[in-house]
């Protein structure tokens, strides 16, 4: 899983309640971690993979959410 696929999980996991993946992806492309063209492309992927299904997070991409949030906590 590519750290932008990452981004966009851990993203969704800390989404405020009633915001839309589009919504989130738009967050990202003005953070500058990518246009949305390239996060539609990732969040499709992700849903293709399972991890992302009707706008939210399965179970299985939670999991990888948190695991990503561990990964990019700064020791």
């Amino acid at each position: 899983m590519t750290t932008e696929e990452k981004v966009i999980l851990l993203a969704m996991l800390k989404k405020e309640e009633g915001e839309s993946l589009k919504e989130v992806l738009l967050v990202l492309e003005n953070s500058r971690v990518f246009s949305l063209k390239e996060g539609k492309r990732l969040a499709k992927a992700l849903k293709e993979e399972g991890y992302i299904e009707n706008g939210e997070l399965t179970l299985k991409g939670e999991a990888a959410a948190m695991a990503a949030e561990d990964e990019f906590k700064l020791s």
